[in-house]
């Protein structure tokens, strides 16, 4: 993560831009929703954006400060990113910390703004320099979307009240259908042994889907950062997994899967295969929505977990 510190220095420079780019340049997100009559909603990233879509239906125009593929931890936004925000009617972003830059880019626009992870029981990040502050990938677990998505109901009813009964019903849909994969992930996993109900990635990013879904989880390091797996880390995770006999273990598709493969080389365990954490791909890619991560998520450490083809 970029520090606090670092982004106090750069952001007069970003404002003073962004004051030129507001005076002279149109159009973009708001404009368009101007002419259409729609109410503008922000968010921070993809995933927060595809579930704001899903809910908003066709009352909205939803569209994310971060591109398919960012790194949403570190992001340092643009000129071009703070026309959005004062453009836009309302900014969600997923807090618990997961936002580092987030607090003074807000203070620059006069635009309300909703926390959708409000309500959300955390669990603190358990090692290094992280340690005690909590884990923000809330979302992670299709549990905790759904109250993302009650939050994001609220709050779109309030913007607009006219279509309340609308996003409540989109809100129930959408709901049901992230149930459906809980459901499905918790009822592949119930043949395995105890002690091979685990969870072992290389960040820890899934410490929500796996306490929802009943996983142990194990992990290399707890936050990506610009040094990771260290000896003792890569160590630690080739003891567990020999003492669990765990089948299968996991990497993140934003880093790479060079010190998981050393696990993989030292242990009985398979590489299970990739996992899709913080942004969506593009369109026509392997998780172009939210759905689609979580499922690939879920499918691919079942199948890996349970020794099953995905």
């Amino acid at each position: 993560m970029h520090v606090r510190g670092r982004w106090k220095a750069a952001l007069g420079a970003v404002v003073a831009s962004a004051a030129l780019v507001l005076t002279g340049c149109s159009g973009g997100a708001g404009q368009d929703a101007a002419d259409a009559g729609k109410p503008v909603v922000l968010t921070t990233f993809t995933v927060l954006e595809d579930i704001a879509q899903n809910v908003g239906g066709d009352h909205l125009v939803v569209e994310s400060i971060t591109k398919p593929g960012a790194e949403i931890h570190g992001y340092e936004p643009t000129p071009g990113d703070i026309r959005k925000a004062s453009d836009a009617d309302l900014i969600l972003d997923n807090g618990l910390n997961l936002e580092v830059w987030f607090g003074q880019f807000v203070e620059e626009v006069d635009v309300p703004h909703v926390v959708v992870s409000e309500g959300i029981d955390p669990i603190d990040i358990a090692g290094d320099a992280y340690a005690g502050k909590p884990n923000p990938h809330a979302w992670m677990s299709p549990k905790n979307v759904q109250v993302y998505v009650d939050n994001m109901v609220a709050a779109f009813s309030d913007l607009d009240p006219e279509h309340a009964e609308d996003y409540e019903r989109n809100g129930e849909t959408y709901k049901q259908q992230l149930q459906q994969v809980q459901d499905d992930l918790t009822g592949e996993l119930e043949s395995l042994p105890t002690s091979q109900r685990a969870l072992v990635t290389c960040e820890g990013a899934f410490s929500y889907l796996a306490r929802d879904a009943g996983l142990t989880e194990k992990y290399i390091w707890p936050v990506n950062a610009e040094q990771q797996a260290t000896p003792q880390q890569i160590t630690s995770a080739i003891e567990f997994v020999d003492e669990n006999e765990v089948p299968a273990v996991f990497c993140e598709s934003t880093v790479s899967d060079d010190p998981m493969q050393q696990v993989v080389g030292a242990t009985n365990a398979r590489f299970g295969g990739t996992l899709f954490v913080d942004s969506l791909s593009e369109e026509g890619g392997p998780v172009p929505t939210y759905l689609d991560l979580i499922r690939h998520d879920a499918d691919t450490i079942t199948a890996g977990l349970t020794g099953e083809d995905s």
